[in-house]
């Protein structure tokens, strides 16, 4: 009896250890003492190199054992240590450190002379910080309105954002005066605060009436006890502060380069074929591009992709047809002789519950590239929205590739959310980039699981830099058009910056029946992912390529503005084995051309050529003087090989701008600010002022914002 109750105990104590030493989920929010969450905070597990960190909402997740201590650390606060209990949910509030700056004061005119002590702040748990205080941490929590954001741990600076005025840049980064000196952010970053004798912050009118529309976003103002930086240029206050100068732009990004449309003659090229695209990445990366003060790559700028990130206000399709078509025929805001052709697509929305089940896969990039904080935690949360759509007959894989491929997460049930955000939650970054093995065995898991009729799709998410195995853009265009035979649909999901590899994710997605999003911040993750889920994750057409025949009589030249990568030959159109775009679920898809009416003269159209010898142009003879051209749409079903095809006739009934649906106005906006980006020598008018104006008049339906948004894009490109 008593060697059975020792034995007991010591199954007892042995589960109790295993209890112990089992791994969890702990997640919860961090705020500070006024329940305001805070984004960036670190948790680190005492005695271990595992920590992370929260996002924008002040929310963490971290696997951690009953017993582990957990350490929040944020600069300007006194770090916290928990021990993991039984629950899985620890929330904290920060307190403030209690050594930090007395007073800030903010002015709009005059003088004002405030003393000021050191903030110093304890680093010990934050990895490799050399830095102790910064000028600009002075001002975190101390002036309603300003906000101090870190970049980095490794090497610390600071986003500093004066809220009162609007901005394109989430930064909303405001001028800074140096002992009198014009400064940037990095450099008053490196201001030591013992050095420091008067701050001042100036905003909104008081900003503006001293130092004009430089200051819209407020300023900021130090003068120093010696007066350390006055006279000193740019380059001199740089070399004093020790800073490296740094590339302006990304070295290591790469964009497929493409030569614009030209003006056509209908006489010579009569048939105007390309196959539909409504992919929008190259929107956000360019959002990307101005939101971080960068100049826009001319190759990153793709105008139908800009034009299409926008929905419009096109009516459902009343018929057996899968779209409807919709074309307007306006003046051209840009070239005042020449018109504006609008061929708009409205895909049929399908109530949820009627979609068919999904088989999916997340092939996830894991390779040391994705380290980054816009990278994999970003892909981590992102993937988490679409994980809430998911329905009890859907189904998620995950595979992961970095030196190797392999699957984390064999086939579960969508209901299972816990089982896939944990999966998701371990994943960390490391090794080299075996990309086409990790496309391998994507698709192979998705055609073992092959739903008949159903949604079978694999969703990559990666930023491209693919360094091992079929690497370069012709093995992975070879490679994903032999895995599109397998009827498996694909989804691409671009990430990061700096060595972004935007050609090779076109590529894939235009190859392999898919689509493509850059993913530049959770909100662009939940708009594509959750708002527009149906859009991006259900195809109700495939193969979708359009015909315009222009009618010389009215029709001196044409061009087709984007879709440059996108244009197919005219026998094409009829070739069912020619691979074209998809249309999702409520999805809108614009196309425009630009039209220069028979008998206006001008510079763009080269010299006609001389009449040919043995090949007549000759018009036809029949009346077609109320006909500006015939279009024509071919589609198959999204399981289907025989392609259908849709007629109509487009009348030539132009009208003034002004005129003009708030449709035409605002997509015809976004195609002229994308012709400006990438420098068109076909605009005479690259206007800013007169882009804005255009969009504004055409601001209608827009409840999440995204209009007003590209407007303020516009301002900050003069």
């Amino acid at each position: 009896m008593k060697s059975l109750k020792l034995i007991s105990s010591a199954i007892a104590m042995l589960m109790c250890f295993v209890s112990m030493a089992q791994e969890r989920t702990i997640t919860g929010t961090v705020t500070d003492q006024s329940n305001v969450p805070l984004p960036g905070v670190q948790i680190n597990i005492k005695g271990t190199k595992n920590y992370a960190q929260t996002n924008y909402d002040g929310n963490y997740s971290i696997q951690a054992k009953t017993g582990d201590a957990l350490i929040f650390s944020f600069i300007g606060m006194d770090s916290q240590t928990i021990k993991v209990k039984s629950s899985s949910v620890i929330n904290v509030a920060l307190k403030e450190s209690s050594n930090q700056l007395q007073e800030v004061v903010v002015v709009g005119y005059g003088e004002s002379t405030s003393d000021y002590s050191t903030r110093s702040y304890d680093r010990a748990e934050r990895k490799k910080a050399k830095t102790a205080a910064t000028a600009s941490v002075a001002l975190q929590g101390k002036v309603a309105g300003v906000q101090v954001q870190n970049n980095a741990v490794y090497n610390p600076s600071q986003n500093v954002v004066i809220r009162g005025a609007a901005s394109v840049s989430p930064k909303n980064e405001p001028m800074y005066i140096i002992d009198g000196v014009p400064a940037k952010a990095n450099q008053m970053s490196k201001i030591n605060p013992n050095d420091i004798k008067d701050l001042k912050v100036l905003k909104d009118a008081a900003a503006t009436s001293i130092y004009g529309n430089k200051a819209s976003n407020g300023v900021v103002v130090i003068s120093t006890k010696n007066e350390l930086y006055k006279n000193l240029t740019e380059q001199e206050l740089d070399k004093k502060l020790n800073i490296m100068p740094i590339p302006s732009e990304p070295t290591q990004e790469d964009y497929d380069s493409f030569v614009e449309n030209a003006f056509e003659s209908p006489r010579t090229a009569p048939l105007s074929t390309f196959s539909i695209d409504v992919d929008n990445a190259s929107y956000t990366n360019i959002r990307r591009f101005l939101n971080n003060g960068q100049q826009v790559p001319k190759d990153a700028v793709r105008v139908e992709e800009m034009v299409n990130f926008f929905k419009y206000t096109y009516p459902q399709p009343k018929n057996e047809h899968p779209f409807s078509i919709n074309t307007e025929l306006n003046d051209s805001p840009w070239n005042s002789k020449n018109q504006i052709l609008k061929i708009g697509l409205q895909g049929k929305n399908i109530p949820t519950e009627d979609l068919p089940a999904s088989n999916l896969v997340f092939l996830i990039d894991v390779s040391g590239s994705m380290s980054d904080a816009n990278k994999l935690p970003l892909l981590k949360q992102s993937l988490k929205i679409l994980v809430n759509e998911l329905r009890q007959k859907d189904k998620v894989a995950i595979v992961v590739y970095a030196g190797a491929a392999g699957m984390v997460l064999p086939p579960t049930n969508g209901d299972e959310k816990q089982t896939i955000i944990n999966a998701l939650d371990q994943l960390q970054s490391g090794g080299s980039t075996a990309g086409g093995a990790g496309i391998e065995l994507a698709y192979k898991i998705a055609s073992e699981n092959f739903i008949k009729g159903g949604n079978n799709r694999v969703i990559l998410a990666t930023d491209g830099d693919f360094n091992v195995g079929s690497s370069s853009n012709s093995d992975m265009e070879k490679l994903i058009e032999e895995k599109r035979k397998t009827g498996v649909f694909l989804t691409c999901l671009g990430y990061g910056m700096g060595n972004y590899k935007d050609s090779k994710l076109e590529t894939l997605s235009d190859k392999g029946n898919g689509n493509y999003a850059y993913i530049d911040n959770i909100q662009e993750a939940n708009r594509f992912l959750g708002k527009e889920f149906k859009g991006s994750m259900f195809a109700i057409a495939k193969d979708v390529k359009i015909q315009i025949e222009f009618n010389p009589k009215q029709v001196q030249a044409y061009r087709l503005i984007g879709y440059e990568n996108r244009k197919l030959r005219p026998e094409d159109f009829k070739n069912d084995a020619i691979d074209a775009g998809e249309l999702g679920s409520g999805h809108t898809v614009t196309a425009l051309y630009e039209i220069i009416p028979t008998g206006v003269k001008s510079d763009y159209l080269a010299e006609q050529p001389d009449d040919l010898k043995y090949t007549k142009t000759e018009t036809n003879s029949n009346n077609y003087s109320d006909e500006l051209a015939t279009i024509k749409f071919r589609y198959k079903k999204p399981d289907g090989d025989k392609s259908i095809e849709m007629v109509q006739v487009i009348e030539n009934k132009a009208v003034a701008l002004e005129k003009a649906s708030d449709d035409m106005k605002f997509s015809s906006a976004v195609a002229w600010f994308g012709l400006k980006l990438r420098d068109s020598k076909l605009v005479s008018n690259k206007s800013s002022e007169d882009i804005k104006k255009l969009a504004k008049e055409g601001l209608s339906n827009d409840a999440d914002g995204y209009k007003a948004e590209f407007i303020r894009l516009v301002e900050a490109v003069k």
